[in-house]
C-alpha cells in the first residue's frame, strides 16, 4: 500500500493497520528463528509498511498541531 492510498484513512484505521503489521512482523521473525520461514522478502515489506504508516500518522499529528 503507497503513501497516497494511507492518507485517505483515518487514524484509527491506520493504528488498527499498524498493529497487524507488528504481530505479523513479530510472527514471520519467529518463524525466521525457527528455520521455518521461506519468504525472507516478506519480513523487509512489513517493517517498510510499518515505516510507511509510522510517518502518515506523524504527518497527520503534526498537521493537525499546526492548525
Amino acid at each position: 500500500m503507497n503513501a497516497k492510498e494511507l492518507r485517505e484513512k483515518t487514524p484509527d484505521q491506520l493504528r488498527d493497520q499498524l498493529l497487524a503489521l507488528k504481530k505479523e512482523a513479530f510472527n514471520l521473525r519467529f518463524r525466521q528463528a525457527t528455520n521455518q520461514l521461506e519468504n525472507t522478502a516478506r519480513m523487509n515489506a512489513v517493517r517498510k509498511e510499518v515505516a510507511r504508516i509510522k510517518t502518515v500518522l506523524n504527518q497527520m499529528a503534526a498537521q493537525a498541531a499546526a492548525n
